[in-house]
């Protein structure tokens, strides 16, 4: 802890630093809870995700009996080819973070009157399958970069609570009590001196 001057500047400066900080720690609290909401919020999403992500390969399950050879499923595969993912940008708490929007498969046209009756549906629950991941995958940047904002947020409020608002008053009550001595020790040396002023007179 650097040293404080023992002066009414410096008692006037720390006072405002202590009303600075305790003006903005309660929006950094606040902040924190905001952003722990939002990470439960992120590993429910997952959750979910998860789980329908298990419902469509059960629903792939019942077609890939059908698959006569490993062939008809890498047909199958080779017909669902990612282009790319679209994202956007939500700001959440203070903190930009992508939210996903869809995924644009490749175009590869087959003859669905020469394919199997199953293989439509089959890219279409293998589709589905690869689009959750990405979703997934765009979730969990998300809980990663609130929770990069969350331990900076978490190191300011506990900068502000457990130091610098206990040290601006420590540094207050120090000068104040600096001063008052300062006070008193002038009271008595006016008294001194007028008392030797009546006697010198006397």
């Amino acid at each position: 802890m650097a040293k404080v001057k023992l002066t009414k500047t410096a008692l006037k400066q720390q006072r405002d630093n202590l009303k600075q900080f305790q003006r903005f720690l309660p929006t950094l609290q606040l902040k924190k809870q905001q952003l722990q909401m939002e990470m439960r919020s992120c590993l429910e999403r997952i959750h979910r995700n998860e789980e329908r992500e298990k419902e469509s390969k059960d629903s792939l399950s019942s077609w890939l009996v059908l698959f006569g050879a490993e062939a008809d499923a890498m047909r199958v595969a080779d017909t669902v080819r990612v282009e790319r993912v679209e994202t956007d940008t939500l700001n959440i708490a203070g903190v930009d973070v992508p939210r996903f929007k869809g995924v644009v498969f490749e175009k590869h046209d087959y003859d669905i009157y020469t394919e199997a009756l199953w293989f439509d549906d089959a890219v279409a629950a293998l589709k589905k399958i690869v689009e959750l991941r990405m979703e997934r995958e765009v979730i969990r940047k998300q809980y990663e970069l609130i929770e990069n904002e969350l331990r900076v947020t978490t190191q300011r409020v506990n900068l502000f609570e457990k130091v610098k608002i206990p040290e601006c008053k420590e540094n207050i009550r120090t000068i104040q009590i600096y001063l008052g001595d300062m006070d008193t020790s002038a009271v008595a040396r006016s008294k001194i001196a007028k008392k030797k002023l009546q006697e010198t007179a006397a």
